[in-house]
């Protein structure tokens, strides 16, 4: 959906490419965290006892579930409940 004002969306451009790679970087790094948050929190909010594995599964289904066809999501979430029992639940 296209509701900016193309000459609004020039000038947002034109702001974000006055800052340096760096910053730009972190702006990504910091909105990616923001959005892993918000993602373990909704799970928390529906599930208070959810695992880290659970988390690992459910983070890695709102960000990636339609990244992969249903086989490699199959091994991938297997990896990730695997992984996780080895790495004493860090999420």
């Amino acid at each position: 959906m296209k509701d900016t004002p193309a000459e609004m969306a020039r000038r947002f451009q034109a702001m974000l490419m006055a800052r340096t790679g760096e910053e730009r970087l972190k702006m990504g790094c910091s909105m990616h965290e923001s959005a892993r948050r918000l993602v373990l929190a909704s799970v928390l909010a529906k599930n208070p006892r959810a695992t880290s594995s659970e988390l690992r599964q459910a983070l890695f289904l709102r960000f990636y579930r339609n990244d992969f066809d249903s086989q490699t999501t199959t091994k991938i979430l297997q990896f990730l409940e695997d992984s996780c029992s080895i790495s004493k639940g860090v999420i």
